[in-house]
């Protein structure tokens, strides 16, 4: 079975209520992992609570390129047990250009070096913008990817590729290797977040995703949606395991 981990900004306001009490939450629920997010914010919490729960973060997101704190930021991931830091967006306008996208690639690349120092790496999580831009006809992520050296990896947002117009299949079966971790997600696939949906209640072909990155972690995450958000959560661990995908 493949472990499953859930993006904590799922339930950011249960968080900030109570950061120990909701990974203990999530641990209940047979999670083995969970995705940070702030991870320089939350860094002081988390480690306690992370060790407390029994729960890992082998993954996380901290906005990297253009700050400076790139040592921190890798050393606070060492520090707790991630493995893998991943930028969650990097403004539209870079990528705007095919040199503009090489920018950014050269960004990332920079990163790794620092990220290696303390052990760790770099990798980029899309949303939307980087399918919905094409250079002669090649998604800017796809090309982003071109640029990148082999230590920096992708996460991929399959609802946003599906929301940026690619096929998140297709896409997958594309980037291979270099996706490490997918976001698992559900819905019809509009631009609005409250439209998401528990996994396996929407349209989106779940299965076939994750057949296209059978390597890659499994976050489950909802943006939003109209019910609660933790007992989404619950729903979509319980229907990936029922369906024999975690």
């Amino acid at each position: 079975m493949t472990p499953l981990s859930v993006q904590l900004y799922t339930v950011r306001e249960l968080l900030a209520e109570d950061l120990p009490g909701t990974l203990d939450r999530l641990a209940a629920l047979g999670l083995a992992h969970v995705e940070p997010f702030r991870l320089t914010d939350y860094a002081a919490q988390l480690g306690p609570a992370l060790a407390a729960s029994g729960l890992t973060a082998p993954t996380a997101h901290q906005h990297v390129v253009g700050t400076g704190a790139e040592d921190e930021i890798f050393a606070t991931a060492a520090e707790l047990g991630v493995a893998t830091v991943f930028d969650p967006r990097i403004d539209r306008e870079r990528f705007e250009t095919a040199d503009g996208v090489a920018a950014v690639a050269d960004d990332l690349n920079a990163a790794a070096a620092v990220a290696a120092r303390h052990g760790v790496r770099i990798g980029y999580h899309n949303h939307a913008q980087e399918l919905e831009i094409l250079h002669d006809g090649t998604p800017a992520l796809e090309l982003l990817a071109e640029h990148l050296g082999d230590e920096v990896v992708l996460e991929v947002d399959t609802y946003w590729a599906a929301v940026g117009g690619q096929d998140p299949v297709a896409l997958l079966k594309r980037l291979g290797d270099r996706v490490t971790a997918v976001h698992v997600k559900d819905g019809p696939a509009t631009p609005d977040p409250i439209d998401q949906v528990a996994v396996g209640q929407g349209g989106l072909p779940v299965r076939e995703i994750l057949a296209a990155a059978p390597q890659a972690l499994r976050v489950v995450e909802l943006d939003d949606t109209r019910g609660d958000r933790f007992q989404a959560v619950a729903d979509s661990c319980a229907w990936l395991r029922a369906e024999g995908l975690a």
